[in-house]
């Protein structure tokens, strides 16, 4: 498996349908450039849009905690691009390497850090526009789950989400919590007789059942704990695999994307898909990346629906190699190149997706930006109308 070791570092931790096409068509503008130290840097997560303001997370800066790199923020952003610091991460007890998007609920934003708490193996938090942060729940490293990575889901008066490792075989779990912080384990992966292990992304309610995807596998969960694996990938030119991102509800199906397979570029592995999966288990693959300069490749985040087209991100590929934004017509794979990040101001490596705000498309860069802080930048906030 080919993985980004600039992620691992900052935690601790079937052909395309459509042919890509290299021009851009939209003009990325920066709205801001993170400066480390305090400021935060290295934003993974995607933002939320709260009443005209955007809120988001950087995996480090902050302070100088956590080996001198910082803990990790959070922060808002006005449209004008004037940020605050919201909170920033002490690597305690209240949490570390917050890398998941945050979640409103009337008013407060509940989110996860990959590390830190009370034992180290990451924690759900909230914390208020004004700055309280308070821990709802930290994670023990046994049983209970290691390293939630992903974003929460709320469905009635609980929490879902899922932790990379950790539950009763060591790769992964999907927990509920309450608000007051009972956590309660509905499954555990890597069971003997299973497909499916170390999820990190979270789950999207599809009518009456959570579903959610793993490394090589999608599947469903119900509130009260009932699993079931829908597919399980195959990998290599016909297939994608090596799943990091969420999936996306269009109608009656779901899109999600693949960090590898779909061909043989990329050394070899295959550049990555976007693929869509149905309830039943039917899968297939829409696109499939090429790379190089004409297309993206290995993208981590998934896709996001606006006005009936599918939009993202990948990590790599493009004109720079400093990844892309694309978009892509779910009803026949046609593909589109929008922006090839160029690693200087204009940042690179989106991990995170995309939102979209009356008619403009707003994500993140883990690097780049105009700040020279950190070497390769210390990431950006940008905007793309399409």
């Amino acid at each position: 498996m080919r993985t980004s070791s600039t992620r691992l570092i900052a935690v601790a931790l079937a052909l395309g349908l459509g042919a890509a096409v290299s021009a851009n068509a939209a003009t990325e503008k920066v709205l801001y450039s993170f400066k480390g130290g305090s400021d935060g840097a290295g934003p993974q997560a995607a933002l939320i849009d709260v009443n005209g303001t955007f809120y988001g997370t950087t995996a480090i800066g902050g302070g100088t905690g956590c080996g001198g790199s910082g803990c990790g923020t959070v922060f808002s952003l006005t449209r004008k691009g004037k940020e605050t610091v919201v909170y920033s991460f002490q690597g305690g007890s209240d949490g570390a390497g917050p890398i998941a998007a945050l979640i409103d609920v009337n008013g407060t934003f509940y989110g996860t850090t990959a590390n830190g708490g009370g034992m180290g193996f990451g924690t759900v938090f909230s914390v208020t526009p004004a700055g309280k942060e308070t821990v709802v729940y930290s994670f023990q490293g046994g049983s209970d789950g290691v390293n939630p990575f992903a974003h929460l889901t709320k469905v009635g008066d609980k929490f879902y989400g899922t932790t990379w490792s950790g539950g009763n075989y060591g790769s992964g779990t999907v927990y509920s919590l309450t608000p007051s912080g009972t956590e309660t384990v509905l499954h555990s992966f890597g069971g003997y007789d299973e497909p499916g292990a170390y999820p990190s992304a979270g789950l999207i309610k599809f009518g009456s059942l959570l579903y959610g995807t793993t490394v090589d596998s999608v599947y469903f969960v119900t509130p009260s704990g009932v699993f079931n694996v829908v597919h399980t990938f195959a990998g290599g030119s016909s297939d994608g695999s090596y799943v990091y991102a969420g999936l996306t509800d269009v109608g009656s199906t779901l899109y999600g994307t693949t960090w590898e397979g779909g061909g043989t570029g990329c050394g070899g592995y295959g550049c990555g898909t976007v693929f869509w999966v149905t309830a039943a288990g039917g899968e297939g693959v829409l696109h499939s990346f090429s790379g190089g300069v004409g297309d993206g490749a290995s993208p981590y985040a998934g896709v996001t629906k606006v006005d009936g087209t599918l939009y993202g991100t990948t990590w790599g590929g493009g004109v720079h190699n400093g990844g892309t934004m694309f978009e892509i017509d779910p009803a026949n794979g046609e593909e589109k190149i929008l922006h090839s990040f160029g690693g200087g101001i204009d940042g690179a490596g989106p991990y995170a997706g995309l939102i979209g705000v009356d008619g403009t498309l707003y994500g993140t860069t883990e690097v780049g930006g105009a700040s020279t802080n950190c070497g390769s930048g210390c990431g950006t906030v940008f905007s793309v109308t399409p």
